[in-house]
């Protein structure tokens, strides 16, 4: 009764229509509910990360990579999974259907009544088995392979098809190549045949044989399992127990004729297979060095070539047997087979042995030639410039005057002091982080000046108050940089910034930075929700904080309720769906570290490990370089991890603010770069619609120049007889022993400022000096350029091989056994500080060098490194002094030209140069007040050090005090 009451009661309505139930609003919790199933379901499915993918691509304007990659992948895929699916389906049913009556198997003997009733009658005693003394039937397994045989071919067309699917970009490359213009020595192939198409057909072969050999298998096992092919036991014709039973394979005609056509079909890209052994040749490494050898060309090739005619041979003798009863054919050309394989292995060995070894020079000529002439071509090495210097000219002050512009870029400052200095004195807060420093040049004041840089990013996980809201919607980037001169310190031992503080501080109107906002960096690698309600943390102002919102152009919309969910699957993000802060205006900002940001954009790239900020127009963007790579090319020693060729094709820039990635085609000359660009049209620009002001900071990266070093160490020999004996090999890298330790570093490349020998002006430059193999003086030095015109071009100037030039290695240990020096480093290491040693570098001038190296001092309860010294080394002098131009005046003596010139650059005081006086008595009195200045500020150190009570310091500034005067009294 009261049911009928409730349902007699009146049904409120909405909207005036009668019989249509208000709805009611659903609770929060089955929201969430409905949201986390959401999730569930969706977060795995592989349609959510592809079209949120493309939303990523389409925003970036490099759809036309992620449909092409796609398409071709689903295309090569489907394909060869069908294909590979449908034949294997076939093979199996047709096995099935041939294996349908065991009664149809025949003996492949001779006799014809070779127990094959005794196997009849206990053929159901076989299928079963006993337990507790009762029979129990065994499982039918002829049921069960009847049931599999579809599966399992589905399985491997889905294997075929994942493999073709990871080939996408060698069916691309095939399929777009560019001819290389060159040759191979050996078979007169164009370099691209073996780049392209050589790739394509080994995959081809390779997916063909593998899907003939399991399919073989697969057939044969169903003939065994439905016993329409089995082995059998026989009586030996002697009839006696001494050998046992013997046993033979027994199969019918109609599984007979199968199996003997899919032997034939696997021998086919068998055969492909060993054909394409022969160009493989021009990579092989048996011989003395890369490449095809005098017994891979005169032992090796003619039996590929037997290889391929006897494995055809096979395919044929396995397709005559249709028509025979027997297999004798086949199994004569199996042995035959196999005593090739057999062949190949013993046959060279002998050649290589008798033959070459005791005459390899000689034998081994023309194919090291090949090597030479490939190796260089490949890592473009073939186009470096050597130059011969006498080694004998020693320097002077006038020397050290005309190349002024050289002195004043000298890096003072190491990368990891530098680092660790910015890090104490410019991070501001404890969520800001400095990645990396890097070396770049601007032209401040008219003056081409080196600097060192760091982005000033925001590291979450540095975060005081880790959460959702503060990771993913308000600490949203970093902010601003630092830069400062590489020859310039302060009083207190700290590097110069021209670029500082927050907001950032200019000290030139080229280093201006109007958009200081870091969204896209080193350090960013999480997503981060702009243009939403909340505020985004800017930076930091006294006791309040600035915000702001993002105004950028980046990000991927996800306004809408669809976008959100879609987001919130891909991310697994549920509080993404349960914000109040999302607008219709509201963007994810994702793949943000810029090395993940480029190999999402470019996967065909690599790229170089370094990349750099720059500024440019008041704005932030990074500049990585990128390369194209191979081991296909023919006869070039690999190195590393097999690479055999390299070029600097790409310059990549992003945008640190709203993210947009440019990609701009360095080397045109570059068949790999052609190709790609065919592949993707559109993405790939000319570097010649690259801004001029970021061209202007265009470097030579320093990965490749490591490798081009590495290989020229040993290929600047170009005689065989030299270069097979090594004779005037050169080590990789110069060897540096660290001061007081017993371990050694490698000597890395670095950048500088500097006129080379015969050139007019100065220029930034890559360098690395080499030594010869296992001796430590100075062999030669290589350089390369990248200003204007020349960039790219690579110089190696060499030294007599008669005179010493001293090398690093033996300049460190010169340093070491100076008594002054060792006696001042005694001192500061007992005093409860560590004394950290900057790179030594080699400084050219003229025609001879210069080896700089600054100290560093850092407290024991100190976190901030101290610049304290500089360390010069010319010949046989050495001098250690605060400051680069008194080292210098020390060791080419206080010339007024020199002092007056080195005064010029006081790394001491930054301060505007004066003009080179004119006349004697101008110099004198400008080398006076450059002497009473540094006077001056050894008076008011010693000062300040006796107030602190730093009687150590106080006694080294009272020293210098008297040298600068008794300087000024010789001025007099």
């Amino acid at each position: 009764m009261q049911q009928t009451e409730l349902l007699d009661e009146p049904i409120s309505t909405e909207s005036g229509i009668q019989g249509i139930p208000k709805r009611r609003r659903r609770p929060r919790w089955l929201l969430i509910i409905v949201a986390v199933a959401f999730i569930t379901l969706f977060a795995w499915a592989p349609w959510v990360v592809f079209y949120t993918d493309w939303l990523w691509f389409k925003d970036l304007g490099y759809q036309t990579v992620f449909s092409t990659m796609l398409m071709t992948k689903v295309a090569l895929g489907f394909t060869a999974g069908t294909l590979a699916a449908a034949f294997t389906w076939l093979d199996f049913r047709l096995a099935l259907r041939l294996s349908h009556e065991p009664a149809d198997v025949q003996e492949a003997g001779e006799e014809a009544g070779w127990e094959a009733g005794r196997e009849t009658d206990s053929k159901a005693a076989s299928r079963s088995f006993v337990i507790n003394g009762q029979r129990i039937p065994a499982p039918d397994f002829a049921w069960l392979v009847g049931r599999l045989a579809l599966p399992a071919a589905l399985a491997i067309g889905l294997y075929a098809g994942l493999l073709a699917w990871g080939a996408w970009d060698i069916w691309l490359r095939y399929r777009y190549q560019s001819p290389f213009g060159e040759a191979d020595p050996i078979f007169g192939r164009d370099i691209a045949f073996y780049f392209f198409t050589l790739p394509a057909l080994e995959a081809l072969t390779s997916l063909l044989f593998t899907l003939a050999l399991i399919t073989l298998i697969g057939t044969a096992a169903i003939y065994m399992v439905r016993g329409a092919a089995r082995v059998a036991m026989r009586e030996p014709m002697l009839g006696s127990d001494t050998f046992g039973k013997l046993r033979q394979f027994a199969v019918g005609r109609g599984p007979r004729a199968h199996l003997l056509i899919l032997v034939a079909v696997m021998f086919l890209p068998l055969a492909g297979q060993a054909y394409l052994g022969i160009p493989n040749l021009l990579f092989s490494t048996s011989g003395p060095m890369a490449g095809a050898s005098y017994t891979d060309i005169n032992a090796t090739l003619p039996l590929l070539y037997a290889q391929v005619g006897v494995t055809v041979l096979v395919a044929v003798l396995a397709a005559a047997s249709l028509l025979r009863s027997k297999s004798g054919l086949l199994w004569v050309g199996l042995g035959l087979y196999l005593l090739t394989l057999i062949g190949g292995l013993l046959y060279p060995a002998i050649v290589q042995r008798f033959s070459v070894g005791p005459n390899e020079l000689v034998k081994e000529t023309p194919y090291i030639i090949h090597n030479i002439a490939a190796t260089r071509k490949a890592f473009g090495l073939d186009q470096v410039e050597e130059r011969e210097l006498p080694g004998e000219t020693a320097l002077t002050a006038q020397d050290i005057r005309e190349n002024q512009g050289t002195i004043n870029n000298i890096r003072l400052w190491d990368q990891q002091p530098l680092l660790d200095t910015f890090s104490q004195i410019q991070e501001i807060r404890t969520y800001y982080d400095f990645k990396s420093v890097d070396n770049d040049r601007y032209r401040i004041d008219g003056k081409l000046r080196q600097v060192m840089l760091s982005a000033r990013e925001l590291s979450s996980a540095s975060l005081p108050n880790r959460n959702w809201i503060n990771e993913q919607l308000t600490f949203t980037h970093g902010f601003g940089m630092t830069l400062g001169p590489v020859n310039q310190v302060t009083l207190e031992g700290l590097p110069v910034l021209f670029v500082k503080d927050i907001p950032p501080v200019s000290s030139a109107p080229a280093l201006k930075v109007d958009r200081p906002e870091i969204y896209f960096g080193e350090l960013s690698n999480d997503r981060v929700y702009v243009k939403t309600k909340a505020k985004e943390f800017n930076y930091p102002a006294g006791d309040e904080n600035v915000f702001a919102s993002f105004t950028g152009e980046g990000g991927v919309a996800i306004g809408s309720t669809w976008r959100q969910l879609l987001f919130a699957a891909r991310f697994r993000d549920l509080k993404l769906l349960l914000s109040n802060d999302l607008t219709p205006e509201s963007r994810v900002l994702y793949h943000r570290n810029i090395r993940e940001r480029l190999n999402q954009v470019a996967p065909f790239l690599s790229f170089d490990g370094d990349p750099y900020l720059v500024i440019s127009e008041g704005r932030l963007f990074w500049i990585a370089d990128a390369y194209t790579v191979s081991d296909r090319y023919p006869y070039s020693q690999p190195v590393g991890s097999g690479v055999n060729y390299i070029r600097n094709s790409v310059k990549a820039v992003v945008d640190a603010y709203h993210g947009h990635v440019r990609l701009y085609i360095a080397d045109e000359r570059d068949p790999l770069i052609q190709t790609w660009a065919r592949i993707f049209p559109g993405v790939l620009k000319p570097l010649s619609e690259m801004p001029a002001d970021l061209r202007a900071h265009l470097r030579y990266p320093e990965d490749i120049f490591k490798i081009q070093t590495a290989v020229y160490s040993t290929y600047h020999m170009d005689q065989p007889q030299v270069f097979y004996n090594k004779e005037d090999q050169w080590s990789v890298v110069s060897m540096v022993e660290k001061q007081g330790e017993s371990e050694s570093q490698v000597m890395e490349p670095y950048y500088t400022i500097m006129r080379l020998p015969s050139e007019r002006t100065e220029e930034f430059l890559l360098l690395l000096p080499f030594t010869p193999k296992r001796k430590d003086n100075l062999a030669a030095w290589m350089v390369a350029r990248a200003d204007g015109e020349h960039y790219g071009r690579l110089l190696v100037y060499r030294f007599p091989k008669q005179k010493l030039i001293y090398g690093p290695r033996q300049i460190v240990a010169r340093i070491n056994q100076d008594p002054e020096i060792s006696r001042q480093l005694s001192l500061w290491n007992q005093r409860g500080s560590q004394v950290i040693f900057g790179a030594l570098l080699v400084i050219p001038i003229k025609e001879s060098l210069i080896y700089v190296q600054a100290l560093y001092l850092r407290a024991e309860t100190g976190k901030i490194p101290e610049f304290k010294r500089v360390i010069v080394a010319a010949e046989n002098r050495i001098a250690m002094e605060p400051t680069i131009e008194a080292s210098l005046a020390r060791i080419f003596g206080n010339e007024p030209s020199a002092a007056e010139d080195l005064a010029q650059t006081s790394q001491q005081i930054p301060r505007q140069a004066s003009r080179v006086a004119e006349t004697p008595a101008e110099q004198s009195a400008a080398d006076a007040q450059s002497l009473a200045a540094q006077a001056r500020q050894h008076y008011d150190r010693a000062l300040q050090a006796q107030r602190e009570g730093d009687w150590t310091r106080y006694g080294e500034e009272i020293k210098r005090l008297g040298v600068a005067i008794e300087q000024i009294s010789k001025q007099r």
